[in-house]
C-alpha cells in the first residue's frame, strides 16, 4: 500500500490488489470532510483503510464514496468498507445501485465472465443497506466543504452503470474505465471492453469527457496523466483500429483468437504493452480475449464501426 499527493486536497492510495502495484487506485478528496473515489475489490480493503489511517482520515469523516461503476475492481469493496465507515453513503449510477444493496447476481455473473483465478484475488462483494445508497444523476455535485465538491459525468458504453467524475476544484477528471486501462509506468493506454460493449455509446462518452478539457486523468488503473486531451483522443482512435480488425476478421471468417491475433500484431500500443499485459495477474487474463471479445461481439450485433 503506498499513499502519493497529488493535490493540496488529492490524495492516491495504491490498494495493491494481491500484491499487484500500479494497477488498483483509490483516491481520497479531502475538504472539511472526505470522499473517495474507487474503492478496490473486497480484497484491497484493508490496505484502503491503511492509506486512510497514513493520511490521518478518520473513519467518521468520510461523507461519500464514488464508484464509478459496479465491477469488482471498482465497486466490490464497497460493502465490506462502508462497515467501517459509518458516516459514508455510496455515489453510483442509478442502474448500479441495485447490485450493490443486492450483489449476489452481480457475484455470480462475475464468476462466469471472469475466471475463477481472477474472482479469487477480488473476493465476493458484501451488500450495501439501501438507505446508504445514492443514485447519482449527470451532473449532480458532492460538496464536502473548502471547495472540495465531485461533479457527476454520466459515460456509459464501458456498461451501462457507468459514470465519471470531475474534480471542480481542480478540473481534474475520474474516468474509471471510460478513457481505458493506463499503464503508467510505460506510458501506454490498452482498452478495457469487456462484453455487452457499447462502441458507438462509449464513442460519444469520449467525446464528451473531451469537451470537458480536463486539466489531469486520474485513472482507476492506474495513476495521474497529462496530455489529456491527446490521451483521450488517442483511445478514440484505438477503439475505431479495434473495431475494423474485428470487422474484418469477421467478414473473412476469423475466429475470436485470429482476431485477437491481429490485434497484438496491429496495435502498436498492445505490442509495446506486450510484456506488461503479460507480467500482470488480470490483464493477461483479460485485454486480449475478455475486450477483444467485447468489440467483436459489438461488431457482430452492430454492423459498421461508427464513425
Amino acid at each position: 500500500m503506498r499513499v502519493s499527493r497529488l493535490e493540496d486536497h488529492l490524495y492516491l492510495i495504491d490498494v495493491e490488489t494481491a500484491g499487484i502495484r500500479n494497477f488498483i487506485a483509490s483516491y481520497v478528496l479531502r475538504g472539511e470532510r472526505v470522499m473517495l473515489v474507487e474503492t478496490g475489490p473486497t480484497s484491497s480493503v484493508p490496505n484502503l483503510l491503511a492509506g486512510l489511517r497514513e493520511l490521518g482520515v478518520k473513519v467518521e469523516d468520510v461523507a461519500y464514496v464514488a464508484v464509478s461503476h459496479i465491477h469488482l475492481d471498482h465497486a466490490g469493496g464497497v460493502g465490506t468498507l462502508l462497515k467501517q465507515l459509518p458516516n459514508a453513503k455510496v455515489v453510483v449510477h442509478p442502474r448500479g445501485a441495485p447490485h450493490l444493496v443486492s450483489p449476489e447476481k452481480l457475484w455470480q455473473q462475475s464468476q462466469e465472465v471472469l475466471s475463477r483465478s481472477i474472482t479469487d484475488l477480488y473476493g465476493a462483494p458484501e451488500p450495501v443497506s439501501a438507505d446508504r445508497v445514492i443514485g447519482a444523476s449527470d451532473g449532480e455535485v458532492f460538496d464536502v466543504g473548502d471547495g472540495v465538491q465531485l461533479r457527476v459525468v454520466e459515460t456509459t458504453g464501458h456498461a451501462s452503470h457507468h459514470q465519471s467524475y470531475l474534480d471542480v476544484l481542480s478540473g481534474g477528471l475520474f474516468p474509471g474505465d471510460a478513457a481505458g486501462i493506463y499503464l503508467n509506468d510505460i506510458g501506454v493506454v490498452v482498452p478495457t471492453t469487456p462484453a455487452p460493449f457499447r462502441m458507438d455509446v462509449a464513442l460519444a462518452s469520449l467525446g464528451k469527457l473531451v469537451a470537458l478539457n480536463p486539466s489531469a486523468l486520474y485513472y482507476s488503473h492506474f495513476g495521474r496523466a497529462s496530455d489529456v486531451v491527446g490521451k483521450l483522443r488517442a483511445y478514440e482512435a484505438q477503439l475505431r483500429l479495434w473495431a475494423r480488425i474485428a470487422k474484418r476478421g469477421l467478414d473473412s471468417g476469423e475466429g475470436l483468437e485470429q482476431i485477437s491475433r491481429h490485434i497484438a500484431e496491429e496495435d502498436a500500443a498492445i505490442r509495446w504493452a506486450a510484456e506488461r499485459i503479460r507480467k500482470n495477474a488480470v490483464l493477461n487474463k483479460t485485454v486480449l480475449n475478455q475486450s477483444v471479445f467485447g468489440v467483436v461481439d459489438f461488431v457482430a450485433k452492430f454492423g459498421d464501426v461508427p464513425v
